[in-house]
Parts: structure tokens; C-alpha cells; sequence
């Protein structure tokens, strides 16, 4: 008889989650009984419960398996997309604070709902049941479609909020009607049972089983924001506040991965061929679409959520591989991502100052005579993001276009190089403007970073340093969890 008392064991590998829930529910409760008074005290609560939660991930990988019948598993890849999940929540929580007092709407729901989202995300890299990825998902978009209107008081923040809930309830339709599509060819929402039927010629040639198929590669692909179902993320990057706009460019994209390629290179792993195609149609689309707008941009933060939709192009070039090589390198790319992204959004929260005043490429002219060292780390977050050596983000493409050439990719690798040399452009127009020219207005009254945002920056950039100078152990540990068994 099947026991649904779960064992110790069962519960050290939701440790994570177990955590950042029972946290989200305790601020909550706190912020109804200390009012507004104490939003720097719920903030530190929030980082300490990251904390734990990243020393729980790392304790769950040590006691590997599955968990609650089997419905989610502990592994070296649940490990590493908890990791890199829980490490954008701790950044983006660092320079919240600031921020939000600035604005005058540091509450405890802020950091509640933040604590929900990543929940969810470290869910979703654990599922081994497509129900349960499903409700993972849903539980981090619900989270983050109110965190991108939570200045209630900014229209833009409105704005944002509901084009992002009405779009992304369209894509959850998707995905779920992909799930029952497939459940009805395969007979089950396991992973591991879906890839047993799917092994069967007769299954693994199913009309039902390529349209599920494809239904849940389009939820997938707008919870990343890969081309044709990328319109939505500029539009809310600008109209969130900074800090939500550096978390949803990592942690649920970052999630939204790990969920794809866990499905589709585990449970659809038979039919993979019949989904390259639509795959490198896809990565190319979104590469073009997000570095050729990204030229016209003047804004930053729409600057910025352009970049995002081109570097889910470069992560799609490793899914296109359907490798274990190729999912070690999206592995790779997403963890440096993570930390030159949510860099350069640190900074962006920073200078915009209160209102969100200055948020054009041109109000960064002469940061550099007025704040050398926030230029300085700005500069490396840029120079990763184009790939220059020495950096994350160097690396990361490398490995991608790798595992691409290996897979026999040759085109796509060549048009995402030139991809690549036209982003260089744009990242090196903000150079330009920052060291090149005498400072303007609004570098005029910019006071120093306070401590917690200080903390963020080095953090960002030392982790965007470290994958540059040191790839091989993050790799190593990538490449032993890509071999994914459902």
C-alpha cells in the first residue's frame, strides 16, 4: 500500500521550496501585523530565507531521488536551476530595498510575492509530472504578473501588469491543452511513462502526439519570450519597476527553460526530429528580431528586455542541438546570464532614481567622471553580455555554438555570430555615451550606491567574472546533470 505520509528524506529534497513558501506565508502574516513600518525588517527576513533555501538546494542534491510518488526528483539538474533561481532572487532582493524606498512602497507583500515566484520556479526545475510543472508555473507567473504592477500608483506598472496576464493566460492555455493532447496519446503525465510510450513507433509517429507537442513548446516559448511570442517583454520590462523587470529577465526565464528542457529532452526525448525544425526556425527568429530592435532603442530598459529576447535566441540554439552537450551549454549560458543581467538592471534601478526619471541611453552620458566605479562594473556587465573574453557571457556562447556545430548546425551557428557582432553595437553605444562625452543633467546629483545595491553590483559582476575566468567546474557539474532521466 502506497504511503502519502511523506518520509524525512522526501522532504529534504522540497526543502527549498518548503521554505520560500512557508516564508512567503510569514511575511505576509508579519506585514498584516506590523503594518508598513517594517519593510527594511521583512526585506532582511526575505534574503536570510534565500539563504537557506540556496544551503537546502545544496543539501537536497546530496540525497538525490524522488520524491512524493515520484511526482518531482531531486538531481544535479534540479540543483543547478534552484541555484541559479534562488541566486537572482538574492540580487534582485539586495537592490529591492533601496528602491522601493525610494518610491515610498517597501511592503511585505513585495518580498512575499517574490518568495512565491521563486518557489515555483525551483519547482518547476524539480517536476517530473507535467501536472505539477504546470502548477509550478502557474504558481510563479500569477506571483510575477503582480510584482510587474506593484507600483499600483504607476500607470506604466498597470499597463504592464495586464498585458503580461492577459498574454501569459493565453500561453498557460496552451501548455495545458499541449498536457491533455498528451496525455491522451501517451496515457499518463509522467515523464518517464511519456518517453516509454513514446518509444513505440506507432506513438512516436502520432499526428496527436507532434500537435501536443507542439502546444507546449508555445506556452514554453512565451514564458521565455522566444520569437514569435516575444511582443509582450518590452512592453512590460519598461513598465515594471527595475528591480521586477531584473527578476523576470532571469529567474522565470531561467525556470521557463529548465522546464523545457526537462520535457522535451526527457519526455519527448523519442520525437525530438520532429521538432528541430521548428526549434531552429525559432532560435534564428528570435536572435534577429530582439538584436536588430534592440538597435533602435532609446530607452534602456526597452534596450535591455530586446537583449533578453535575443539571449533566449542564443539559449534556443543549444535546445535546437537536443543534446546533452547542448543542454549543458544552455545550462551555462543561463547562469551567466543571470548575473550580467540582473547587473545591468542593478544599475538601471540605481540611476533611474526616484520615478523612474532617467531611463534613456543618453542620461548615462559621462557616468563615468561622476561614479567611475558603477561605470566600471556597468562596463563588465555590457562587455559579458556581447561576449567578450574573460567574461560569462564569453563562455556561454562559446558552449552554445559548440554544441550547435556538434549537432551539425553550421548555419545556425554562423547567422548567430553575426547576430552577435550586431549586438556589440548597441552594448557599446551605452560605452560610448558613458566614458566619451562630459557628463550630463542627470549624472549631476547622483549619490553613491547605497550598501545593499553595492553588494548586488559586486556580486553580479563577480560571479559574471568567475564563469569567465574559471567555466570549467560549473560546466563540469552542467554537463554530468544534462544527462536528464525522467
Amino acid at each position: 500500500m502506497t504511503s502519502f505520509i511523506p518520509s524525512g528524506v522526501e522532504l529534504l529534497r522540497l526543502l527549498p521550496e518548503i521554505l520560500l513558501v512557508l516564508a512567503g506565508t510569514v511575511v505576509l502574516v508579519l506585514e498584516g501585523v506590523t503594518g508598513a513600518r517594517r519593510g527594511r525588517e521583512l526585506g532582511y527576513l526575505t534574503l536570510a530565507t534565500l539563504l537557506a533555501a540556496l544551503a537546502a538546494a545544496i543539501a537536497a542534491y546530496r540525497q538525490p531521488g524522488p520524491a512524493f510518488s515520484g511526482l518531482i526528483v531531486s538531481d544535479g539538474f534540479a540543483a543547478f536551476f534552484r541555484v541559479v533561481v534562488i541566486a537572482a532572487a538574492i540580487l534582485v532582493t539586495l537592490f529591492s530595498g533601496p528602491y522601493l524606498r525610494r518610491e515610498g512602497a517597501e511592503r511585505g507583500e513585495y518580498y512575499a510575492l517574490l518568495l512565491y515566484s521563486a518557489a515555483g520556479q525551483c519547482l518547476m526545475a524539480s517536476a517530473a509530472e507535467l501536472i505539477v510543472l504546470f502548477i509550478a508555473l502557474e504558481i510563479s507567473s500569477i506571483a510575477s504578473y503582480v510584482l510587474a504592477g506593484y507600483l499600483r500608483a504607476d500607470r506604466r506598472a498597470n499597463e504592464a501588469a495586464v498585458k503580461y496576464f492577459l498574454l501569459g493566460s493565453f500561453a498557460s492555455a496552451f501548455l495545458l491543452y499541449g498536457i491533455a493532447l498528451l496525455y491522451g496519446a501517451a496515457g499518463s503525465t509522467w515523464l518517464a511513462e511519456i518517453r516509454a510510450v513514446l518509444r513505440t513507433p506507432a506513438a512516436a509517429s502520432d499526428s496527436l502526439v507532434g500537435t501536443a507537442a507542439a502546444l507546449i513548446f508555445v506556452g514554453f516559448a512565451f514564458k521565455v519570450s522566444a520569437a514569435p511570442f516575444q511582443i509582450w517583454a518590452p512592453d512590460v520590462y519598461q513598465g515594471a519597476p527595475a528591480p521586477v523587470a531584473a527578476f523576470l529577465s532571469a529567474g522565470p526565464k531561467a525556470a521557463a527553460f529548465a522546464g523545457l528542457l526537462r520535457v522535451f529532452m526527457s519526455g519527448l526525448e523519442p520525437v525530438t526530429a520532429n521538432w528541430e525544425g521548428i526549434v531552429w526556425v525559432s532560435a534564428l527568429a528570435t536572435m534577429v528580431i530582439g538584436n536588430f530592435a534592440a538597435l533602435l532603442q532609446s530607452n534602456i530598459k526597452r534596450l535591455l528586455a530586446y537583449s533578453s529576447i535575443a539571449h533566449a535566441g542564443y539559449v534556443m540554439v543549444a535546445v535546437a542541438a537536443h543534446s546533452s552537450v547542448g543542454t549543458a551549454a544552455a545550462m551555462f549560458y543561463l547562469a551567466a546570464y543571470v548575473f550580467m543581467n540582473v547587473g545591468a538592471f542593478a544599475v538601471v534601478s540605481y540611476f533611474a532614481r526616484q520615478g523612474e526619471r532617467y531611463v534613456q541611453v543618453e542620461d548615462l552620458t559621462g557616468l563615468a567622471w561622476r561614479q567611475p566605479t558603477v561605470a566600471a562594473l556597468l562596463s563588465v556587465f555590457l562587455l559579458s553580455l556581447i561576449g567578450v573574453p574573460l567574461t560569462g557571457g564569453f563562455f556561454g556562447k562559446f558552449y552554445v555554438f559548440k554544441a550547435a556545430l556538434e549537432a551539425g548546425l553550421v548555419w545556425l551557428t554562423v547567422l548567430g555570430l553575426l547576430n552577435s557582432a550586431v549586438a556589440a553595437y548597441y552594448y557599446l553605444r551605452i560605452l560610448v555615451v558613458m566614458y566619451m562625452r562630459e557628463p550630463a543633467e542627470a549624472t549631476a546629483e547622483l549619490r553613491a550606491p547605497t550598501g545593499p545595491v553595492k553588494a548586488a553590483l559586486w556580486a553580479s559582476a563577480f560571479g559574471t567574472l568567475f564563469l569567465g575566468i574559471f567555466p570549467s567546474a560549473v560546466l563540469e557539474f552542467a554537463t554530468n546533470a544534462a544527462a536528464l532521466k525522467p
